[in-house]
């Protein structure tokens, strides 16, 4: 019985079968690189979502730090004012423990100035400017023609990296054309 089944089969009928499986491993070929391509897409999409996810996540911490960082420097502008105040009120030349004191307030107002500026504050140099409402709170006019000027500080601003913390206090003249 078997030997029936040998004489059947034919060469034509070999070389078809072999084109047919010839044609499907192919197309199966074809078929694995298409999808090889497609992981390869999704692996790339994927990983260019999650650098622009971690650059996201840095610049949100990174902002976060300077609000917090930010609360605290505007808290510390009081303690400023305040040594500024203490400056002021200091009588000059009126004997060796004034002088003293004087040194000394001066010294730690320096001190905490420049650590703040380190951390990116900077004062409003406002005398003599164009008054600018983005950088100046007038809360005194002098009348006159002309545009404003500021002629008094009252109390001094601040900028934190670029940014009013708080703006300074003056009074404000309009200078003659």
């Amino acid at each position: 019985m078997g030997d029936e089944v040998r004489e059947d089969i034919d060469d034509a009928d070999v070389e078809q079968t072999a084109d047919e499986a010839e044609a499907t491993v192919e197309a199966d070929l074809v078929a694995l690189a298409a999808e090889r391509d497609d992981f390869r897409e999704l692996a790339q999409r994927v990983q260019a979502d999650f650098e622009n996810y971690r650059k996201r996540m840095l610049r949100e911490q990174t902002d976060k730090m300077e609000r917090a960082n930010e609360g605290l420097v505007e808290q510390l502008l009081s303690v400023l004012d305040s040594f500024e105040l203490a400056l002021s009120n200091i009588p000059n030349g009126d004997g060796d423990a004034d002088e003293k004191v004087r040194k000394g307030v001066e010294l730690v107002y320096a001190e905490l100035l420049g650590v703040l500026e380190k951390s990116g504050l900077e004062r409003i140099d406002a005398f003599g400017k164009p008054f600018d409402p983005h950088e100046h709170e007038a809360v005194a006019q002098e009348d006159g023609d002309g545009e404003p000027v500021v002629c008094d500080i009252l109390r001094s601003g601040y900028r934190l990296k670029g940014r009013v913390l708080r703006p300074a206090t003056v009074r404000v003249t309009r200078a003659g054309a």
